[in-house]
């Protein structure tokens, strides 16, 4: 039998989905485990959400929608776009897709071609899928390092470096997974300057744009001369709770009508009764989402507060998302452990804590250190007997 395509053999995966296997196992072998890896908002789906679907089941909508998905919801979205980016999108400009995860390959794919050596920068550490999707296409990846003396962010130097003649795209994520850092207005506007000036797009995945801490949230795209070239990229997921419920929508005048052709070739449109409530959960009062939001703060602060008196541990605060990147360079000296992923397996071994490691989001950037990364999406009970667990684990190799 021939053998799956070279493209198909390096396609990359999502590392939090195979550690939460591991956990899984241990939990099925009756081991009690804190898990703080995936990122998944751990609050059901609002009530009048889940009743604006159920009503669209009860009233027959079944059926297929149109590629670029229904209008209700392109305007709804619109109307977001425009109001939390302070800037004019029409409902046009709107495609609905299964999620979030699908923008990022369809923006790949329409703007570079395989194997002629176009370069898209993405940040690293970064969501895996973004180096994945950008090699299983046959374009290159350029990574752009992060670092803690930048606030986990990238320096303009080291962009303007990563950049030539063949780069066609850079993916922005603020605020960021995994470290939460959120650029600020001042930072956007060097990005879309260089951008401007060496002819590039920008994916800015702002799946978090609503989970924001310590400043408004911003968009590149709302910098002048940038909407046009940047994909705006937001998604239920994380808003609303409504990770299982598959609904992303992405937002740019020219490749709508393409994204709306890669949907039909893919999967013919996002299913209706999803769509049918996304459009209650944008359209409605925020309160619920609002509430979310500031829990997700109190559990980021009692994070940041349990660090402060962990040996070995120390964490920039972060402005948005829903994880801590501690670094724990010093913390894996203390217990003896080679780096951040032995750390992370001995945790999760001998102390019952499961998190992810920073190599689960590209390569370790150099002269940064050992970061682990945990996700807010756990009671603010279940993180203080998790840091009563690390304190623990540390303290007794001192």
């Amino acid at each position: 039998m021939t053998a799956v395509s070279k493209r198909m053999s390096e396609l990359g995966t999502e590392n939090a989905f195979v550690v939460l296997n591991e956990v899984k196992r241990l939990q099925a072998q009756g081991h009690e485990i804190l898990n703080f890896c995936i990122g998944q908002p751990d609050f059901c789906t609002p009530a009048h959400i889940c009743e604006s679907a159920k009503a669209a089941i009860d009233s027959c909508k079944h059926g297929y929608t149109p590629s670029n998905g229904i209008p209700a919801l392109r305007t709804a979205a619109a109307r977001m776009f425009s109001d939390t980016r302070h800037i004019d999108i029409a409902p046009d400009d709107v495609v609905i897709g299964c999620g979030g995860k699908p923008f990022i390959w369809y923006s790949i794919f329409a703007l570079t071609d395989p194997n002629q050596g176009d370069e898209v920068i993405y940040p690293n550490p970064g969501f895996p899928i973004y180096q994945s999707m950008i090699r299983g296409l046959g374009a290159v990846p350029v990574p752009i390092y992060l670092r803690e003396s930048n606030h986990l962010n990238f320096s303009i130097d080291d962009l303007t470096a990563a950049i030539t003649p063949k780069t066609k795209l850079l993916i922005l994520n603020s605020p960021h997974n995994p470290t939460g850092s959120v650029m600020s207005r001042k930072a956007m506007e060097a990005v879309a300057e260089v951008c401007i000036d060496h002819d590039i797009w920008v994916l800015a995945d702002e799946v978090y744009s609503r989970i924001v801490f310590d400043a408004p949230f911003c968009s590149i795209a709302s910098v002048p001369g940038m909407m046009e070239r940047t994909i705006m990229l937001d998604c239920a997921s994380k808003t609303y709770s409504m990770t299982g419920w598959r609904i992303g929508y992405a937002a740019n005048r020219l490749l709508a009508p393409f994204f709306t052709r890669l949907i039909t070739n893919s999967d013919s449109c996002a299913p209706i009764v999803s769509q049918e409530a996304v459009v209650t959960a944008i359209t409605s009062d925020q309160k619920t989402s609002d509430e979310m939001v500031a829990i997700f703060k109190r559990r980021r602060d009692l994070f940041m507060e349990g660090f402060r008196s962990i040996p070995g541990l120390t964490c920039h605060s972060p402005g948005g998302a829903i994880y801590v990147w501690p670094n724990v360079t010093e913390a894996c000296r203390i217990t003896g452990c080679n780096d951040s992923d032995e750390f992370r397996k001995r945790l999760l071994m001998e102390s019952g804590v499961a998190c992810l490691a920073d190599i689960h989001f590209g390569p370790r950037v150099p002269g940064e250190g050992q970061h682990l990364r945990f996700s807010c999406a756990s009671s603010s009970m279940e993180i203080g007997r998790g840091l009563e667990k690390i304190d623990a684990f540390v303290r007794k190799h001192m």
